[in-house]
């Protein structure tokens, strides 16, 4: 049997800006942007090179909602963002204006910063170090 994630929600607070972000900050490819209703859209993004998990960008419909827009996973890092060469990558996000939150640091499973999305959910910018099992094959 094989089985993986396929997506993961991200409640946004529209669609237009989340993709904006998304494809112009940190290059994720929109991968679909399917009218579903005339409040409901299916929108998908994912980081170039990616082959299975992607984002499906959910725009908040009710109060509860909205109320975790930025706060997904109660202020710890929720998303985990993997590159082959860190600092290409992260020269390029700071030049985009990408916050980063804690700085760049060597750690055992490799070089990592935590950086905000446009509502402030925290993310990894991770480049695993060879001994790092999850590392990028």
């Amino acid at each position: 049997m094989k089985q993986y994630i396929a997506n993961v929600a991200l409640v946004v607070k529209d669609y237009d800006e989340a993709i904006d972000f998304y494809t112009k900050k940190l290059n994720f490819k929109l991968l679909e942007d399917t009218q579903l209703s005339e409040t409901k859209r299916w929108v998908v993004v994912a980081p170039p090179g990616a082959k299975e998990c992607c984002l499906l960008l959910a725009k908040a419909a009710k109060a509860e909602q909205v109320a975790a827009i930025g706060n997904q996973t109660g202020g710890r890092v929720g998303f985990f963002l993997f590159t082959d060469d860190f600092w290409r990558d992260y020269k390029e996000m700071q030049a985009k204006g990408i916050h980063f939150v804690r700085e760049a640091v060597e750690e055992p499973h490799g070089w990592v910063a935590v950086f905000e999305d446009l509502y402030g959910n925290l993310w990894d910018f991770i480049q695993p170090s060879p001994q790092n099992k999850t590392r990028l094959v």
